[in-house]
């Protein structure tokens, strides 16, 4: 009587470890084939090097119109530079030690709704050209002024001071629709749009007024990169747990799960923003110099790819996450000062600046103080006669 219960109970035993088994096999991630690494990497790769020529291009056209229109653009100056790192720092460690004490889902759900809004923001401004000339004549362009200030006469402060018309409308009901999908379905597409639109605007709107900044700037992030992805788990942590559009990521399962994929290459923004915004500074040094080559920029633009895919190389040799900066930063910066000194434009290159009348307002006022300085202590002296 007992043998028969003892073989049902070890049968049904046997069918929960196969059915755990199966389940558990089932949601692992699919190992992805060599033709879709490439395709998932190389892919990346395009997707890194797109923001930095648009952003690059569209950084010169900015410059050109607060030129013309003597508005002062708001740059990186030394002291920020040196600063950013530690800053960086500190924001990275303060999310790792939220993410160890609160609920991640808490915390990516507030992360989710504050990256939406600007994530539609940056979309719509990103999408703005393309639409006004693919829409039809038939739809008018309805222009807008938002006006808001505060105060009254010399105190009088804008507040909000900003035109727009219906395209820009159109625009951002666009873009809040492929919000609102990022929202539900957290699609890697929708991910990727509002990631690609935050590069491109940061690219051209972060703008570096000289050289000696950017080295500043990508030499103190080049030993930021290195320390915490090396020296700690807290980047690569921070990355896999932060779920917002701030990493390009491609399904490296692509041929055999489609877009529906699961098994993700990732490729974080900053690694493209930061090298992208000193890029975009050595093409406006091309245009300032009034040549049709753009040397500086097409040969740092190759360091960057090359570096990149260093780091990609690096990574699959090791099987260990890489600090894309190790490799990005000696390329990108070195190349234009080797370019520079074998054209013999070193000290033209380091003379550059965006906005080089900000010291000539500077002299202008320390020797109209002088002057005024001397001439009340010649009226003392007089007076004193």
């Amino acid at each position: 009587m007992s043998d028969p219960v003892v073989e049902t109970v070890a049968d049904a035993v046997k069918d929960a470890v196969e059915n755990a088994t199966s389940e558990t096999i089932t949601n692992e991630k699919i190992p992805a084939t060599p033709e879709g690494i490439v395709v998932a990497y190389g892919s990346l790769v395009v997707m890194a090097m797109l923001p930095i020529v648009f952003g690059s291009i569209r950084s010169v056209k900015l410059h050109k119109l607060k030129k013309v229109s003597g508005e002062k653009a708001e740059t990186m100056t030394k002291k920020d530079a040196m600063f950013f790192p530690i800053i960086a720092s500190a924001a990275l460690f303060g999310l790792y030690m939220f993410f160890k004490i609160f609920s991640k889902d808490h915390i990516n759900l507030l992360l989710t709704g504050y990256f939406f809004c600007l994530g539609v923001i940056a979309l719509a401004h990103l999408l703005s050209p393309i639409v006004n000339s693919l829409m039809p004549t038939a739809v008018p362009k309805i222009p807008f002024h938002m006006h808001f200030t505060k105060g009254e006469g010399k105190h009088k402060e804008d507040i909000i001071n900003y035109k727009f018309s219906t395209h820009d409308i159109i625009c951002l009901a666009i873009s809040s629709g492929i919000g609102v999908w990022y929202l539900y379905k957290k699609h890697w597409i929708a991910n990727n749009m509002f990631g690609l639109a935050f590069a491109v605007n940061g690219v051209e709107l972060l703008h570096l007024n000289n050289i000696v900044t950017g080295c500043i700037l990508l030499s103190g992030l080049f030993f930021y990169d290195i320390f915490w992805v090396f020296g700690t788990n807290v980047m690569v942590t921070v990355a896999k747990s932060f779920e917002a559009p701030i990493k390009l990521v491609f399904p490296q399962d692509l041929p055999t799960n489609g877009l529906s994929g699961t098994n993700f290459a990732m490729l974080g923004l900053g690694d493209i923003v930061i090298p992208g915004i000193f890029i975009a500074l050595l093409l406006r040094f091309d245009h300032s110099s009034k040549r049709k080559s753009r040397i500086y920029f097409y040969s740092t633009l190759v360091a960057y790819f090359l570096g990149l895919m260093a780091t990609i190389f690096v990574m699959h040799v090791f099987k260990h996450a890489q600090p894309a900066l190790l490799y990005l930063v000696p390329a990108c910066m070195g190349t234009p000062l080797l370019v520079a000194l074998v054209r013999g434009e070193l000290k033209s290159l380091f003379a550059y600046e965006d906005h080089p009348e900000e010291k000539a307002e500077k002299k202008e006022n320390k020797e109209i103080s002088a002057s005024s300085s001397g001439a009340n202590k010649k009226k003392e002296s007089k007076k004193a006669k």
